[in-house]
């Protein structure tokens, strides 16, 4: 199972960006162009069944974060992992920066994604974060945001390893917002097999009479109906 840099660097820059970056800032969340095929997306999902390329499992329902399983693999990704995280970062940067901007925030995010993890590293979180997810039926992910440590990148990307309706339903991918002075809003989406949905990883801008404000958001999966679902979390930064 290979993907040449090259090649998810021709897959990425397929997305319109620009409109990407409009959702984000509307929703929260926005789609990418396919980023694999149907076969590599098999290829991947059966990995799962080899517990040599992990560092560790969760079950989920054991540490009551809901039901199913997830792995987190070894920092030796495989080739379309590594591929498609060094392909993605350089487009999610100037966002991630915008966003810092408006917030006030440091943008402490290098050029490369080399760097920013050597930082990650010498801050303590030195343990790989990209995680392969299993669920079967009744199983869901309760809300919750991948913050693993003081280094943190504001984006990261969730890959449909399945194909919704055919392999599985119900899983709605699932991120709530907390609005400002206001009540909570909602959206769900159901990830399109080979393709990436970009979502923040706390909270996004929002704009207010004040001016911008944070927007603090939590991602979870809704309770799958039927089959099986699988799905690639591609995170920029590492856990401590």
């Amino acid at each position: 199972m290979t993907l040449s840099t090259e090649e998810a660097v021709r897959r990425v820059d397929g997305t319109d960006w620009a409109a990407l970056a409009e959702d984000l800032d509307t929703h929260g969340c926005a789609t990418t162009a396919q980023l694999l095929t149907p076969a590599e997306c098999r290829d991947l999902a059966a990995l799962y069944e080899k517990p040599e390329l992990f560092r560790t499992t969760v079950d989920m329902a054991r540490h009551r974060f809901g039901s199913g399983q997830y792995r987190y693999f070894t920092h030796d990704l495989p080739g379309p992992v590594a591929a498609l995280r060094e392909s993605l970062y350089p487009r999610l940067l100037p966002i991630a920066r915008d966003w810092a901007a408006r917030l006030g925030r440091p943008a402490p995010w290098p050029d490369s994604l080399g760097a920013w993890l050597e930082r990650c590293h010498a801050a303590g979180q030195n343990r790989s974060a990209q995680i392969l997810l299993r669920y079967g039926e009744g199983d869901w992910n309760a809300l919750h945001r991948d913050v693993f440590g003081e280094m943190l990148f504001p984006l990261q990307v969730v890959v449909g390893l399945d194909a919704y309706g055919a392999d599985y339903t119900g899983g709605e991918f699932l991120l709530v917002e907390q609005r400002p002075r206001a009540q909570s809003r909602g959206t769900a989406t159901a990830l399109r097999q080979g393709h990436g949905l970009v979502f923040t990883t706390r909270d996004h801008p929002v704009r207010t009479r004040r001016g911008w404000s944070a927007g603090a958001m939590r991602h979870g999966v809704s309770v799958v109906r039927s089959g099986s679902r699988h799905a690639l979390g591609i995170v920029f930064h590492d856990a401590s």
